[in-house]
Formats: structure tokens, C-alpha cells, sequence
């Protein structure tokens, strides 16, 4: 194998493993406290098992009110176009989730002005299809999430938890970059030694090569 080719292969392996991190997906719990007459992000992330596999996914929101028994579908997103279905919530409802992209892992919806009969639990329902090169693969993922609206805002255990387990699982992804990178750096270095060490052996080779062609030669003359 030549030495370009030896740099260029830990390189192009560098650079896809950064990708992939840069890509990551983290699925972090929703808040589950809003404050009335203020806005409130209902947080619903479904992170694909698989990053490097072309998708697309459907995500629908369903609710049930405090006091009632079943759940009624109040917010539709698909194609990159949302539809708000109950009436409840007309004007009261914003994708805030992945952008400019069919395949959504961020199913996350904004409701403005809240209110006291928003207080439920929330259902939040991912429909994904995995786009493989011979077929397609259906996955559907579920979440819940109970919300209490308060009249002033108070700082819950579940909230700072939430906060922290984002932050450590940034650094956690920063870290790991650093980590490949000094690998790839190392891997790299490695390779180029080796090409040099092939370049000066075949270099040697070539004029010890042509040192006992010169002798040939003076002898038969």
C-alpha cells in the first residue's frame, strides 16, 4: 500500500467516527411543571438505534385533562407539516422539534399561554421507518409525560435532574470527541512513520541496487 493511501485511511476513519458524535442523539425527560400564562416545551426526544440508516418519522401528541378517562389527539407532525387537531389548543401549539428534516428525533411540541386546564398527561407517540437498501423497517415508540400547571414557578427535583443529566451528557460527548481525536492524531502519526520507514527502505534498496550495477559494470570493462 502506497503512503498516501496509509495517511489516508486512519484520516477518513477520523473524520467518520466525529461525524457520528457530532450526530449524537440524547433523549432527555420533559419538565413536568409550567407556570400559567406562560409558554411551556413539552420535551419528547426518540433517538434512532441506528444513526447511519435513513428515516423518516410521524410524531403525534395525544392529551388527557385531569378527571378524564381517555385521550383525546390534539397535535400531528409529519412531512415537515404540523396540524393542530384540538380545539383546546388552536394558536396554542408550535413544533419545536428537529427542523428541515423527515427524519425527526426531536418530537417536541411549544404551548403558549398556559392554563390551569392544561394539567394532564401528555402522550407522546413516535412512528419511524428505517429505510434500508432492500426493505423498510417499521419502530414506534411511546412516552408519557405528567404535567401540573402552578400558579408562580418553583424549581423541582425532577428539573435540576434533568438539567444536570444534559449537562454530563454533554461533556460526556465532548470528552469522548477529544478522546478520537487524540487516537486519530496517534493513528495517523503512526501511519506516517510507517510510510516514511517504507519510503527510506525502498530508497536504500534502490541504491544499493544501483551501487552493485556500477560495480558490475568497472569490473567488466
Amino acid at each position: 500500500m502506497s503512503p498516501v493511501r496509509l495517511l489516508w485511511v486512519p484520516m477518513l476513519l477520523c473524520l467518520t467516527r466525529a461525524w457520528l458524535c457530532h450526530g449524537a442523539c440524547v433523549e432527555v425527560d420533559s419538565d413536568t411543571e409550567a407556570v400559567q400564562g406562560h409558554g411551556f416545551k413539552l420535551g419528547c426526544i426518540s433517538c434512532k438505534m441506528r444513526g447511519e440508516v435513513p428515516a423518516s418519522a410521524k410524531v403525534d401528541w395525544w392529551f388527557m385533562a385531569k378527571g378524564e378517562s381517555e385521550f383525546s389527539h390534539i397535535y400531528s407532525y409529519a412531512e415537515m407539516t404540523s396540524n393542530i387537531i384540538d380545539d383546546r389548543f388552536f394558536d396554542r401549539l408550535a413544533w419545536n422539534g428537529s427542523k428541515k428534516t423527515d427524519d425527526v428525533q426531536d418530537g417536541s411540541i411549544y404551548i403558549y399561554n398556559v392554563t390551569f386546564n392544561d394539567t394532564g398527561t401528555y402522550r407522546c407517540f413516535f412512528d419511524r421507518t428505517l429505510v434500508f437498501s432492500n426493505y423498510e423497517y417499521r419502530t414506534v415508540t411511546t412516552k408519557f409525560i405528567n404535567i401540573n400547571v402552578v400558579g408562580n414557578a418553583t424549581r423541582g427535583m425532577a428539573s435540576i435532574l434533568s438539567e444536570v443529566m444534559m449537562y454530563v451528557s454533554i461533556i460526556g460527548l465532548q470528552l469522548w470527541l477529544v478522546m478520537e481525536m487524540v487516537y486519530c492524531y496517534r493513528k495517523i502519526a503512526a501511519a506516517g512513520e510507517e510510510a516514511l520507514r517504507e519510503s527510506e527502505a525502498e530508497y536504500l534498496a534502490i541504491a544499493s541496487e544501483s551501487k552493485d550495477n556500477c560495480a558490475g559494470v568497472v569490473v567488466a570493462e
